[in-house]
C-alpha cells in the first residue's frame, strides 16, 4: 500500500469517528484557505467547542527518521509532537472560525500520539459513548488506530 493510500485509510478512520460521534464533517475541504490553497484532511461542519469549526490534519512519523533521532533518542512520542508542531505552523492562517488539530501518530509502539491528539481523540470516544450507550468506545478508538498503524504502516 502506498503512502498516499496508507494516509487516507487513518484519515478515513478519524473521519468516521467524528460520524460514530454524530458529528458531520468533510474530508479535504477546499476553499478554507484562500491565500494558499492548503487544506486540511477535515473539517466538521456543525461547531465544536465555542462556536468553531474544527479541522484536522493526521500524519505519521517514524521516529528513526533523520529530522526527528536527535530528539526521539532521548523523549518518547517527540516525533509525533514535532510533526504536529509543523501542522500547526501550516494552518496557522485558519482564522478565528475554526479550531485545529493535528493528529500526528508515532510507529512508537504503534502508536504515540501528540498530546491535542489525545485529547480529541478522548473527546471523540466520550461523544460516541454518549450516542452508543457503550462505555468503552474510547479505548475502541485508540484500538482501531493501532491496528491500522500496525498492519499498514
Amino acid at each position: 500500500m502506498g503512502r498516499a493510500a496508507r494516509h487516507h485509510a487513518l484519515n478515513d478512520l478519524v473521519a468516521r469517528s467524528f460520524a460514530a460521534a454524530g458529528v458531520p464533517g468533510r474530508k479535504e475541504p477546499v476553499g478554507l484557505l484562500r491565500t494558499n490553497g492548503k487544506r486540511p484532511d477535515g473539517v466538521t461542519l456543525v461547531p465544536w467547542q465555542k462556536g468553531k469549526f474544527l479541522c484536522w490534519d493526521v500524519t505519521v512519523t517514524c521516529p528513526l527518521d533523520e529530522s526527528y533521532i536527535d530528539r526521539t533518542t532521548h523523549e518518547a512520542g517527540a516525533a509525533a509532537e514535532m510533526a504536529a508542531s509543523r501542522k500547526v505552523e501550516k494552518y496557522i492562517d485558519l482564522g478565528a472560525r475554526h479550531i485545529f488539530e493535528p493528529v500526528a501518530v508515532g510507529l512508537e509502539s504503534l502508536g504515540i500520539f501528540n498530546a491535542p491528539a489525545r485529547h480529541l481523540l478522548n473527546d471523540l470516544g466520550r461523544k460516541i459513548s454518549l450516542n452508543s450507550g457503550k462505555a468503552r468506545e474510547t479505548s475502541f478508538v485508540y484500538q482501531r488506530i493501532s491496528i491500522l498503524v500496525h498492519i499498514i504502516f
